[in-house]
């Protein structure tokens, strides 16, 4: 999953960044509001974290300028406003969640997969793809019952399929889920991730498309 990380403060935003990259999110960190902007149209995120006081332009404004172009990103503000009325101004404005700095790194991820989830119209915390059964809380992956040692790579590209079953994803949109700015990708990358897990989750768990991508079938 990729996410688009907003936060003008150095020592938080490298913290929030490398934290997450450890629970395999793919994170672009920009340090204002209009490069959050720019970042926003050039880029597709599955989820925004959003201070609110920035340089250059507010986290509401870029908010308010998101939910009026009909942009539907779960965003998650998390800011030191702990007022009621910038909690009320927060979510009135299109934010899906809220949260008052300083914040514990696995509550954020777990307020990150509650708002994954319902993007996705999931309620079970569990993703089952027949035998096989994906914990993203815990990427403990399970086929026949028997836990199965995935990279974090291997578990982040898996859980990017399992999001969408029946969708079939390109190799680029695949890419992106995994990577952030500056992460360097070989040109085969990909395909090898798609072996490894064939290998260790049965061949039929992940079909390929020839010319177009790679899909999990409905359940």
């Amino acid at each position: 999953m990729r996410v688009l990380l907003v936060e003008d403060d150095s020592m938080i935003g490298v913290s929030v960044r490398e934290g997450l990259r450890q629970d395999g999110f793919a994170v672009d960190w920009v340090r204002d509001g209009a490069a959050a902007e720019t970042a926003l149209a050039c880029e597709t995120y599955d989820l925004v974290i959003l201070d609110l006081g920035l340089p250059r332009k507010s986290g509401l404004e870029v908010l308010k300028g998101l939910r009026a172009r009909g942009t539907g990103v779960p965003v998650l503000i998390a800011t030191a406003r702990d007022a009621v009325a910038d909690r009320v101004a927060g979510l009135d404005a299109g934010a899906d969640d809220y949260l008052v700095k300083p914040f514990d790194l696995d509550e954020l991820a777990a307020r990150i997969r509650a708002l994954l989830r319902r993007q996705a119209g999931r309620p079970e915390p569990l993703i089952r793809l027949g035998s096989v059964t994906l914990n993203p809380a815990t990427r403990v992956v399970l086929r026949d019952e028997a836990p199965v040692s995935l990279s974090a790579r291997e578990f982040a590209l898996l859980l990017a399929l399992a999001e969408r079953p029946g969708a079939v994803l390109s190799r680029a949109q695949l890419e992106e889920k995994l990577y952030g700015w500056g992460e360097e990708v070989g040109s085969n990358t990909i395909e090898v991730y798609i072996h490894a897990l064939r290998k260790k989750l049965g061949a039929s768990l992940i079909h390929n498309v020839r010319g177009v991508g790679y899909t999990v079938p409905r359940q």
